[in-house]
């Protein structure tokens, strides 16, 4: 007994070592360069033209051109090539300028393997929206054939030397298009002979390779592109940096989700998600490119003359990019555009828009590791009524389990779990518990006795439960490939199940890329096997989805089907958008990684993820006030609004700085609270067209050079925007306000003209916001506990009046939390401002509409930014009644030259048409 006790003993301070030195700070000689990484090293050698495919015997098949891929031996190679079955291309188009292209291996290669495919991304109807290709046509040369891909543009397959490209109508000038440097290579699977090593090695790890080398690697080209945006998550600027050519050098942008403590900025270093989509834009056109595989991802963007031949360099202008994959199939997608949201609405007709939150988790979240016991839930929660701040959910780490086992509580820490959620909701709050992947392996856990009984965990190379370490200590991790694993992790978050729980808590993915401390680059070892003999290898960038998945399908069970779930996520891949919210992991408090935050929420908006932030303040670290004060200013533009903080760092809750900054990051709060109309506004956009909350400049004004390199400043719908202060001791701050607009300053309504840079003075109270002219901001200025309890207050309109002295804007409104909007239970309006009238007007479909949403709400305040006006009252129809005009927004700052006017107390519906005319 003594013996084994001092084992255990013995193991776990080795275990606790190792999470120091892997846990506490990112470090560099843990994760794989690409000279480590062979199909990386390979695919980075290639040289231009080394493609050895052709096409061939191109004809219909379902409404689909299908084409042989055949190797052609190449020069100069000393050693007859094995003898391998051509690929089978596969070309579709659907509705609205896509071209899908898919190469997999020949149904007849005698290699019983089949490569893997990402189920469960694409959209169960995205079949319907093909376009039935009826015959294929072939250019004057003869080298290719050409088909028909939307009103005036066609794609073409060339032959040999083989490529796809889009092109506009006779133009032979490519818009987007694959293989145009003949970097194509598709290492196909084999049986293995006498002799051959297939094993990798990494520090001590050995990856068996049971398969071999099977990575896919191709060029695709933004022709006469500016700049190239997307591939999260990297750490890095919004426009992506070259990673090769003359004088570069860089490691490729790496897609392989991570759990890196600490990450560093400005890095091509892959962190915690993966979503293998690149956006091109210049001032005339955007294109798209999706490449849907979950295995590990590399992609070189190359600089201007990496393909030079004796100096010379080619003359085509474009962007070129290097695409290498360890697995899968190429499945593709090009996305024509032609304008920045129609390549992500194109992006999200394929993988899906993202799910409409409840109304509560678009406001203010306040979390740590951890809050300690159920007093100092209490505590918190008082403090912030006390304060005068609202706040809408409290979070629990894993400390709040009994021995980090999931659905769990300790018991002398957390005995009244049940309680303790309904008194938050007496007050509209609601708590988040974390879940985690990895399940404590203890024969006296139910939940672990379970899975292992029923065969649901993942299995290491050997066939055997893996097992590896995370905070539990041993731990084994579900299949969740497997859709039956997936529904039944989903009922065990019935109320039943998860005792203690309520319908007002929700949950919170942490660790989910898998994070496994002792395995290789701190996740599952690759050669792992998941539901229907996949390797991990394949499924890799996948695997937190689909946790995410089984999670958000838990919580909608519970709620019998009509309560929206709230989960949050770390991990992501495409489709993520579909389950619910993403943070961007655990960043540091200093102001480098304030500054990137911007980029990376950016980027996460335009590869389809709206709802997402960063942690407010830091995760590691303790922020000076002035930076946590910055924080808070910034991040209650985020469309995922949370503080949160590492338990070895000091308390940092808003009232602890002092009673300034107290105000201050009061003040921060209270304007996120008064947007809320607006965001949820927003979020419904998103939820419809997939076009983001938060915005790159470049979306609203897509022929604005000055916009395109710009990742400190951000749009917030069409109508704010957004400039960060990222110094200390920032006492000025550059903003660039677009060009062709009227943009008025949210805190004082002075009028600036676009189309310049303004060096304007800046103090701690504020960070730089502006409304664009032409649009209508709904707010509520009221401010309470929570935002559940601002339902019933009414709005006030914010109108800023463009050249032509017009605007206008939207609201959407619903129950806050059901399905009910898809039956038409909502209210959407219209605002309209026209000489020197303003309607509102309904939007909402009538066509489909089973339900109806009314609500007692009204308007109490209309306030006109630029309309200088001497009219003393306003005429309300059709109540036929008048109401006081004011000169002057209702706020000004000390020296303010704004104009404007504001109408008090109209006290119209908010759900009915009316019309206020000044008089």
């Amino acid at each position: 007994m003594a013996r084994s006790l001092k084992s255990s003993q013995l193991l776990l301070f080795v275990f606790l070592l190792h999470l120091l030195s892997v846990t506490w700070s990112w470090k560099k000689e843990e994760f794989r360069n690409c000279n480590q990484t062979p199909f990386c090293k390979q695919s980075r050698s290639r040289k231009p033209g080394s493609c050895s495919f052709i096409a061939s015997e191109p004809v219909i098949e379902n409404g689909e051109l299908v084409a042989k891929l055949i190797a052609k031996p190449l020069q100069n190679q000393e050693e007859e090539p094995e003898k391998l079955e051509p690929l089978i291309l596969r070309i579709s188009v659907y509705h609205g300028g896509i071209l899908r292209f898919k190469i997999d291996e020949s149904p007849d290669s005698p290699v019983t393997k089949k490569r893997f495919e990402v189920p469960d991304v694409l959209m169960k109807d995205l079949d319907e929206k093909k376009l039935w290709l009826q015959r294929i046509s072939s250019p004057e040369n003869g080298k290719g054939s050409v088909l028909y891909l939307s009103p005036g543009y066609e794609a073409v397959l060339q032959f040999d030397p083989f490529e796809i490209y889009i092109r506009k109508g006779n133009d032979p000038n490519a818009i987007i298009s694959f293989n145009s440097n003949g970097l194509f290579n598709f290492e196909q699977l084999q049986n293995k002979r006498e002799g051959d090593d297939w094993e990798e090695r990494f520090r001590s790890h050995t990856d068996s390779r049971p398969f071999g080398p099977q990575s896919i690697s191709f060029d695709i080209s933004f022709h006469k592109a500016n700049n190239v945006y997307g591939i999260p998550e990297h750490a890095t600027s919004l426009a992506l940096a070259p990673t090769k050519g003359p004088g570069i050098e860089s490691e490729p942008y790496r897609l392989f989700n991570l759990d890196v403590f600490e990450y560093i900025s400005e890095s091509p270093f892959g962190l915690y998600g993966s979503i293998p989509v690149m956006i091109s834009h210049n001032s005339e056109r955007t294109t798209g490119f999706f490449w849907l595989n979950a295995a590990e991802m590399q992609i070189d963007v190359l600089g201007h003359g990496w393909n030079a031949i004796d100096g010379i360099a080619p003359q085509h202008e474009a962007i070129d990019t290097h695409w290498m994959a360890e697995a899968g199939v190429l499945d593709a997608f090009f996305f024509l555009g032609p304008t920045p949201k129609d390549v992500i609405g194109q992006y999200t007709k394929v993988t899906g828009t993202s799910a409409m939150p409840q109304y509560f988790a678009t406001a203010y979240h306040q979390c740590r590791w951890n809050y300690r016991d159920e007093e100092d839930v209490a505590e918190v929660d008082a403090k912030f009524d006390e304060h005068d701040i609202p706040y809408d959910v409290l979070w629990l780490d894993i400390e709040h389990t009994d021995g980090k086992r999931y659905f769990t509580w300790d018991k002398l820490l957390f005995p009244n779990p049940t309680e303790m959620q309904n008194k938050l909701m007496a007050k509209g709050r609601h708590m988040v518990t974390i879940v985690d992947p990895h399940i404590k392996r203890d024969d006296g856990f139910a939940l672990h006795k379970e899975a292992a009984k029923l065969g649901y965990y993942v299995k290491d190379y050997s066939g055997k439960d893996y097992d590896g370490w995370c905070w539990p200590g041993s731990s084994s991790y579900l299949d969740m490939l497997n859709p039956e694993i997936r529904s039944w992790w989903a009922e065990k978050f019935s109320l039943e199940n998860y005792v203690g729980s309520t319908r007002s808590l929700y949950i919170w993915n942490d660790m989910n890329e898998p994070s496994v401390f002792n395995g290789p680059e701190v996740t599952m070892p690759r050669d792992a096997i998941h539901f229907g003999g996949a390797e991990h290898r394949e499924v890799h960038n996948a695997y937190g989805y689909y946790f995410h998945m089984a999670t958000a399908e838990g919580l909608l069970k519970r709620g019998g089907g009509n309560d929206r779930p709230f989960v949050l996520s770390r991990a992501f891949f495409p489709g993520s958008q579909r389950v619910g919210a993403i943070w961007t992991g655990d960043n540091s408090a200093d102001w480098d990684h304030l500054r990137v935050t911007i980029p990376m929420v950016l980027t996460l908006g335009l590869t389809g993820i709206s709802f997402s932030g960063a942690d407010v303040g830091g995760f590691f670290g303790n922020p000076e006030p002035e930076l946590l004060v910055r924080w808070y200013q910034l991040g209650a533009y985020y469309p995922f609004f949370r503080g949160h903080a590492h338990h070895d760092t000091r308390r940092r809750e808003p009232w602890l700085f002092g009673e300034k900054n107290t105000a201050l990051i009061r003040e921060a709060i209270h304007i996120r609270y008064a947007l809320l109309p607006y965001y949820y506004t927003l979020f419904r956009e998103a939820s419809v067209s997939g076009v983001p909350v938060m915005r790159p400049l470049w979306i609203e004004f897509p022929a604005d050079e000055a916009t395109f390199n710009n990742d400190e400043a951000f749009m917030v719908g069409n109508s704010l925007l957004v400039q960060g202060i990222y110094t200390e001791g920032a006492r000025s701050t550059i903003v660039y306000l677009p060009r062709g607009q009227t943009w008025y300053d949210m805190r004082s309504g002075d009028a600036y003209s676009g189309g310049k840079n303004y060096t304007l003075e800046v103090s701690m109270e504020s960070i730089p916001s502006f409304q664009k002219g032409g649009t209508v901001i709904p707010r509520k200025d009221r401010f309470r506990r929570s935002s559940t309890q601002t339902m019933d207050d009414p709005f006030s309109l914010v109108i800023a009046l463009n050249s032509s002295m017009e605007a206008e804007g939207e609201l959407y409104m619903d129950d806050g939390k059901s399905y009910d909007y898809e039956q038409g239970a909502y209210i959407h309006r219209h605002f309209v401002f026209s000489k020197g009238i303003l309607t509102s007007s309904s939007m909402r479909s009538t066509k489909t509409s089973k339900k109806t949403l009314s609500s007692n709400s009204v308007i109490e305040r209309v306030i006109v930014l630029g309309l200088s006006s001497s009219a003393k009252s306003a005429l309300i129809e059709p109540a036929k009644h008048t109401t006081e005009v004011e000169p002057g927004p209702l706020t000004l700052r000390k020296g303010s030259s704004a104009v404007g006017v504001t109408i008090r107390k109209p006290n119209v519906r908010i759900d009915e048409d009316w019309a206020i005319k000044l008089v």
